[in-house]
């Protein structure tokens, strides 16, 4: 309580033009760190899933973390992954490990850009290869209100888009046809031809730099036409933090 009172005041004397404003060099993590969001999942129009989870900080490296999030209720053990100190997300694209989300990169500033990209080959059935860009920047700092609380948080926005070739297809239509007082069984086949198609995507991140972490995420994914098809949300709850 003590650590965060303090940020804020400093935050309040010096406004955001203070130094401390105007660069947030990357957190230190401890074991135990941990952090409760409520997440909801909307997809399209079937309605939303809202589910609590708690993150913990299980081993802290020189290059990453490895936490634990475990779903409130749930009688399954908590779920472990590496993630990096800046929060990115890598995963394993044609063979190779490669970051796919990167939400902050250290230290931050009002103005700061980068962007994250990768096309994967085959990954799914639908699907020859998919390919996502998306260009991150600091818009500045806010005020941002969630369930603990209201905080002074330097919002990191992303707007990308993805690709993706459909792969080729045949599809069979069997039914059964009387002719002459005769029943035969007539097939006809459609074969569908590759194609591109594409979408948009937006994130938004608030993070507040005596939570270690942001405070809101918000990932939403659209469509060929435009449509919202998901979005996922993360609001911080509380958070028991060391340092």
């Amino acid at each position: 309580m003590f650590r965060r009172l303090f940020a804020a005041s400093v935050l309040a004397l010096g406004g955001y033009g203070s130094a401390y404003a105007q660069s947030v060099d990357a957190p230190t993590f401890s074991v135990g760190d941990s952090w409760v969001y409520t997440n909801t999942t909307e997809t399209g129009t079937q309605g939303w899933v809202r589910k609590d989870e708690t993150i913990t900080v299980e081993r802290v490296g020189s290059d990453g973390l490895l936490i634990a999030a475990k779903q409130e209720g749930s009688t399954q053990p908590p779920v472990e992954r590496l993630v990096g100190l800046d929060w990115s997300r890598s995963r394993d694209v044609n063979g190779k490990q490669q970051v796919v989300n990167r939400p902050l990169v250290f230290p931050l500033s009002q103005g700061k850009k980068w962007r994250v990209e990768y096309t994967e080959a085959n990954p799914n059935r639908q699907h020859t290869s998919e390919s996502f860009r998306s260009e991150y920047v600091v818009v500045g700092w806010e005020d941002v209100q969630v369930p603990a609380g209201t905080f002074k948080a330097l919002k990191i926005e992303s707007q990308g888009e993805w690709t993706a070739l459909v792969a080729p297809s045949v599809s069979t239509d069997t039914h059964a046809q009387v002719a002459s007082g005769a029943m035969a069984t007539v097939s006809q086949s459609q074969i569908t031809t590759p194609r591109t198609v594409s979408g948009k995507l937006y994130k938004a991140f608030w993070y507040v730099p005596s939570e270690k972490r942001f405070v809101k995420a918000v990932e939403e994914y659209y469509d060929s036409k435009g449509v919202r098809s998901q979005r996922y949300t993360e609001e911080l709850n509380s958070s028991k933090l060391s340092g």
